[in-house]
């Protein structure tokens, strides 16, 4: 006699197969992520490679296909040499004094008693969330010609011209750049230092290891994660340098303030050179990536030499 089938084993064979796998379930979770790298990064990507070898003024249907003279008219730009020259400046301000104050801001926050805490991290972080636009018109109303301040410096013989003066306009820059961005970078060390715990402060008292040697000894290497992190940001925000010029300066004088971001608008949109443009920002791609990575690399080597990663 032919063995029959137990009903529940089958029933039970038959859910296992009307499951959806897990992969599935991973890839359909991960879809909408695919969709908008596809949307608005990809495909932006490779329009920007399309329109890095063509002539073309964005308006006309004629697209002329020049090959890599984009790239090698942008190579010999003095505006490009500027912007690049410009860049490592910033970096060389905007980096020290940004992380400096962010760390000195979080160390003092974090000494304060636990509902003042939230209070001051919120003042702190308000700056970040100001609009660039209107801080460089706030720039501009107490740096123009009328205003108290330069009054005051004609009134003792001083005379600036802020905007019209290379290295004044880039101070300026430099300042309001750093004033948006500490608040940020000071929430991340922030989180950092409070997860160095109480019985490790503890344990300073008693051996005695305070200010420089606690901060080396001990503040660095437990906020170690967060200073990369800081340290590449700041890094990649000198190559993302736009509104500021752009409201302020655009770039002048004499190329003084200019930047990789303000070129590719201006060549872009003002200028109608969308092939010009689009090699500049592929160039600036290829060199941000690269800096990020050699800046990378050194944080990781000066941890590795300090015994922090």
């Amino acid at each position: 006699m032919a063995s029959k089938a137990l009903p529940g084993k089958n029933v039970h064979h038959n859910d296992r197969k009307s499951r959806p796998k897990p992969a599935a379930i991973g890839w359909l979770f991960s879809l909408p992520y695919f969709v908008f790298a596809l949307v608005f990064f990809l495909i932006p990507l490779g329009w920007v490679f399309y329109l890095s070898v063509l002539k073309w003024n964005t308006i006309s249907p004629v697209r002329v296909f020049i090959g890599f003279n984009n790239f090698t008219d942008a190579i010999k730009s003095v505006e490009i040499k500027a912007a690049f020259v410009n860049t490592f400046i910033f970096m060389l301000i905007i980096v020290p004094f940004v992380m400096i104050f962010s760390l000195l801001i979080a160390i003092i926050i974090n000494k304060l008693p636990a509902k003042l805490k939230g209070i001051f991290s919120v003042g702190f972080f308000l700056p970040y969330l100001s609009s660039g636009v209107a801080t460089s018109l706030v720039a501009i109303g107490v740096f123009s010609y009328f205003s108290p301040f330069n009054i005051f410096l004609r009134s003792i013989g001083k005379t600036v011209d802020w905007f019209n003066t290379g290295w004044s306009a880039f101070i300026i820059i430099c300042m309001l750049i750093i004033w948006k961005m500490y608040g940020y970078y000071m929430l991340l060390f922030l989180s950092s230092l409070e997860s160095i715990g109480s019985d490790i402060h503890d344990a300073c008292k008693i051996d005695g290891a305070q200010g420089f040697t606690k901060l080396r000894k001990v503040i660095l290497p437990g906020i170690y994660p967060a200073l990369m992190t800081v340290t590449i940001l700041a890094c990649g925000l000198a190559f993302s340098i736009f509104t500021e010029p752009y409201k302020l300066t655009n770039g002048g004088p004499g190329n003084a303030t200019q930047t990789w971001q303000l070129i590719i608008y201006n060549e872009s949109f003002v200028n109608l050179r969308s092939g010009y443009g689009a090699a500049i920002a592929l160039i600036s791609a290829v060199l941000t990536f690269a800096v990020l990575l050699f800046v990378k690399k050194l944080v990781e080597k000066w941890g590795a030499v300090n015994g922090w990663n």
